[in-house]
């Protein structure tokens, strides 16, 4: 105990501007509010010592969820620092099809707790209409946009994770957290947007820290990180039986995009002020394209791509419709936002192959690709977008064959390389200038599929670095690819969630 003291004293006397080396954890879809897929620095990964620094299959663990349709296992969420009852933890969270909230512990490789969130569905389902759970859990995510590595300094401190919150009470009380039931809930990590009232009361040290998930019954259910204890009983977020996806939170609201008219739920996108329990919705009559949801800017403008092809801009508090980009063909990505030269850009492909990038302030057009025929009629899900030291933009487009990596270059767009080939690639995950790149291995039906497989590129050259061969031997569908502290995670269809990437040393 003494040693878990001194080291809580220690991390406590670190500055704020120390605990910004350390990165952010991967908190909601896409990593962070603007759906980046974007770990800007590690300590270990990079282009020029990935080869020889040991990156490997680290592990993998079964759980018990029954997929349902082609929904399995979610992309998961990643605390990397939790200080608790138990010491140090590095936690990865994610959700199951079934009802399940899931979480492993990535140091020591072993389940930590798993709960079922009540009032499960029991109908089949469909494939666009699972009836299942189908949104990742998320955690509080800020609005800001992190600069870039040449910007943000040394990665320092092992590359682990935004610190924290403690649950460890004052000597003698010992785990304070997991009584906590109906202790206030914790503070947001960004100040509340301009005239706005913060109906979220400071959390304080010991208060717990908190996972969030949407169940099918369309209960918002707020779970105690060390052991799944719910915090706060649930609260109505949709109706039941949604075909839900990017869950976040931002300040005291969360969002979330529905799709595919699922008993009766309205396609569009819905937000839940927590204070007051207050719902709104914005629809989307021709529905809601990708699979991650909205993306946010900086000053909390949401960002929709829509399947009657137009790029949305919706404001925060009222999810109004402020403006639209029409691009004149059905979107088939989730949008994704970004910084440029100055000015913020959103950007998202449509099924005819080409990718678009407005200038968000306006959404008028600033580029536009030509088709990639490897992209057409494919739903490309969601994006991936870096800039490298140079202070070139890079946006990757996943296709059913390849992952396409493009530059923009003012108003141009031009291929910068394409991977080979794979099977319904899926998002990829950038870290410190590399490319993790999945083939899911699924070709519409479990009988035709074939086991995924992760490949590492250079972010500029597309050279192949590494490739996980063998080590799965199931197909992967909605388990997108999740990053952090030098290790990468992806779950596939059988319910198993494998870590790759570089062990930490104890």
């Amino acid at each position: 105990m003494r040693r878990l003291n001194v080291a809580v004293f220690l991390i406590g006397m670190l500055p704020a501007a120390a605990f910004a080396q350390f990165g952010r954890e991967w908190t909601t879809s896409g990593n962070d509010a603007q759906r980046s897929n974007w770990l800007r620095t590690d300590a270990k990964i990079a282009p020029n010592t990935l080869q020889k620094a040991g990156f490997a299959h680290l592990w993998k663990m079964k759980f018990n969820n029954a997929a349902k349709q082609f929904n399995a296992l979610t992309q998961a969420m990643i605390m990397d620092r939790l200080i608790g009852y138990k010491g140090f933890r590095a936690l990865v969270f994610l959700s199951g099809s079934s009802d399940q909230v899931i979480v492993a512990d990535s140091d020591l490789a072993r389940p930590e707790w798993q709960v079922t969130l009540p009032g499960g569905s029991a109908q089949a389902g469909s494939a666009t209409c699972p009836g299942a759970l189908t949104s990742g859990v998320t955690r509080p995510t800020t609005l800001s946009i992190a600069p870039p590595p040449s910007a943000a300094g040394a990665t320092g401190f092992g590359g682990r994770g935004g610190p924290a919150k403690s649950g460890v009470g004052a000597p003698g009380e010992g785990a304070v957290t997991l009584a906590a039931r109906n202790a206030p809930r914790p503070a947001p990590p960004t100040p509340a947007r301009p005239n706005r009232p913060a109906a979220r009361p400071p959390g304080g040290f010991g208060a717990p820290s908190v996972i969030y998930a949407v169940s099918s019954t369309g209960m918002l259910h707020e779970l105690n990180t060390q052991n799944g204890a719910a915090v706060h009983p649930p609260t109505r977020f949709l109706p039941a039986n949604a075909n839900a996806h990017g869950l976040i939170m931002i300040d005291d609201t969360f969002y979330i995009a529905t799709d595919g008219n699922c008993n009766g739920v309205p396609d569009g996108v819905w937000a839940l002020e927590i204070g007051s329990k207050k719902v709104t919705n914005w629809k989307s009559p021709k529905g809601v394209a990708g699979n991650v949801g909205p993306a946010l800017g900086p000053d909390g403008t949401l960002y929709v791509a829509t399947r009657g092809g137009e790029l949305v801009s919706l404001a925060a508090e009222t999810l109004s419709q402020k403006s639209a980009y029409n691009a004149g063909q059905p979107f088939s990505s989730s949008p994704i936002v970004f910084e440029d030269k100055g000015k913020l850009m959103v950007a998202a492909t449509t099924t005819d192959g080409r990718l678009h990038v407005a200038d968000a302030a306006t959404m008028s057009a600033v580029a536009k690709s030509n088709p990639d025929s490897k992209a057409a009629n494919y739903n490309s899900g969601a994006l991936a977008s870096w800039q490298d030291p140079s202070g070139t933009r890079w946006i990757l487009v996943p296709t059913a064959s390849s992952v396409t990596a493009w530059k923009l270059n003012g108003a141009n767009l031009e291929i910068g390389w394409t991977s080979r080939d794979l099977v319904s690639a899926m998002t990829p995950v950038v870290m410190n200038g590399v490319v993790f790149a999945v083939s899911s291995g699924f070709k519409g039906n479990a009988r035709n599929s074939q086991p995924a497989v992760l490949y590492a590129l250079d972010g500029i050259t597309g050279k192949e670095l590494w490739s996980s061969g063998a080590a799965m031997t199931s197909f992967a569908t909605t388990g997108g690819l999740t990053g952090g502290a030098s290790q990468l995670y992806l779950s596939t269809y059988d319910g198993t969630l494998h870590a790759f990437g570089i062990p930490i040393e104890h």
